[in-house]
């Protein structure tokens, strides 16, 4: 397998805040869609920074998670770009 292959891999098998369980946490280890990582940052989603799932709501979307003692609330969509240390 290639080393470009080897890195897509991981990348698939990233998990992102999307993939958290309600009360589970992580570390963001960093944003992959590059418009939406501004936003993402200027609301406290930092690489490094400890990161929970808060809730879902009804029917799945949007969550809220808490980043730095602020409950934020995003689509699955964003959610998903924000990718965890494993």
């Amino acid at each position: 397998m290639t080393s470009l292959n080897k890195r897509s891999k991981v990348q698939r098998e990233q998990k992102s805040v999307r993939d958290l369980k309600i009360g589970e946490k992580g570390v963001i280890c960093c944003l992959t869609d590059p418009e939406m990582s501004l936003k993402l940052l200027e609301m406290g989603c930092i690489p490094g920074e400890e990161v929970k799932l808060n809730s879902r709501a009804p029917l799945g979307d949007p969550i809220t998670i808490i980043v730095n003692d602020y409950t934020l609330s995003l689509r699955l969509d964003e959610a998903a770009t924000i990718k965890l240390k494993a």
